[in-house]
């Protein structure tokens, strides 16, 4: 029902960018809306399909259509020829996954229970690779970091780009790693045993959603990034701030429901390999993908984050998520301080980008 009426901000959004060509703030929010119902009908259809692929396939589409609004959002919002805010948006997506997503799915799922437990030899894999991920992805900052700070800028011929573009194939070949880990070798470590609720969609009708969603996204994406500037002008908030909160809950807010949804049911194994999984598809998908397509269209993008905030804001989520992993339960009150972390971080951004 809820879904059903989100849908309608579609329609909404469309008349008032090409009937009534109404102000950048009604278009941004307008789209953004759009977007989210948008994300929860592709990930309906994308689990209607793998049900029906059988283990390992069904884990590839899920797997490869997760984040397909945020790469879809951040891929218009690079062609304007802002990257620093695709970055922006990176960062948010991680934060927004494991601080907000996993805080409050643990406040909701411990108010009515002393403590949940999960696997912990699963949730410690998927944070382990998590870590790892992360280094990797920061690793272009702290290089030019340190290239500036040994004053070697001029005697390392290798240049931020060159450098980006081969971090992000090592990414995705860790990517390609994972799948097969995760899907082939170890998929049975990795499998819920659990039937999805609902009724079976036929085959077609998941195909059509799944084609006219990310069409329907790329439209909708092109009005919010298009919107973004005079967004952040007309309402006094940076670019910054509203790439990094606002877009990037735009694209991950399914997998924050979804969350909250099945620590409610005390499934909080399926909650940590939710918020884990999307924000390790950002890292080892979503980050590579757009510095190489970023070439292809002619606004070349790195990963160098040379915000200090953005290095502590990622490095320090994969740490916390690590801890919280490492002893199998969570309390209401963990979730609480994860809560607080994104809530001081968010601060700290609204801010700084001032």
């Amino acid at each position: 029902m809820i879904r059903g009426l989100l849908l309608l901000s579609v329609p909404v959004s469309l008349g008032l960018r090409y009937l009534l060509g109404a102000g950048p703030v009604w278009l941004f929010c307008s789209a953004a809306i759009a977007i989210i119902a948008l994300a929860e009908w592709l990930r309906e259809a994308t689990e209607q399909l793998a049900d029906r692929a059988g283990a390992t396939l069904g884990g590839l589409l899920n797997v490869s259509f997760g984040n397909i609004a945020e790469l879809i959002l951040a891929l218009f919002v690079l062609a304007t020829g802002r990257p620093d805010v695709v970055r922006a948006q990176i960062t948010g997506s991680i934060i927004g996954t494991c601080l907000l997503g996993l805080g409050l799915a643990a406040m909701v799922g411990g108010l009515t229970r002393e403590r949940q437990k999960f696997q912990r030899e699963t949730a410690g894999r998927f944070a382990s690779l998590l870590v790892l991920s992360v280094i990797a992805l920061l690793f272009p900052a702290v290089f030019g970091l340190a290239r500036e700070a040994t004053g070697r800028h001029g005697d390392i011929a290798l240049t931020n780009e060159e450098l980006s573009l081969g971090a992000s194939v090592i990414l995705i070949v860790l990517y390609v790693g994972n799948l097969i880990y995760t899907l082939i070798t170890h998929r049975d470590v990795f499998a819920e045993d659990e039937p999805r609720a609902g009724p079976a969609w036929p085959a077609w009708r998941a195909l059509a959603v799944l084609a006219a969603g990310t069409a329907l996204i790329a439209v909708e994406a092109e009005i919010a990034a298009e919107a973004l500037a005079p967004t952040a002008a007309q309402s006094h908030l940076s670019q910054l701030f509203l790439s990094l909160i606002v877009l990037a809950l735009v694209g991950t807010i399914a997998d924050v429901f979804a969350a909250v949804y099945f620590a409610h049911r005390d499934r909080m194994g399926l909650v940590m390999n939710i918020c884990i999984g999307s924000a390790i598809q950002v890292v080892l998908v979503m980050a590579p993908l757009l510095v190489l397509i970023s070439w292809l269209i002619g606004h070349p993008m790195d990963l160098v984050f040379t915000n200090p905030l953005d290095l502590f804001a990622i490095a320090g989520t994969a740490w916390i998520v690590n801890t919280i992993a490492s002893d199998g339960e969570t309390t209401w009150f963990e979730g609480l301080l994860l809560v607080g972390v994104y809530a001081l971080l968010a601060l700290g951004y609204f801010f700084f980008g001032a």
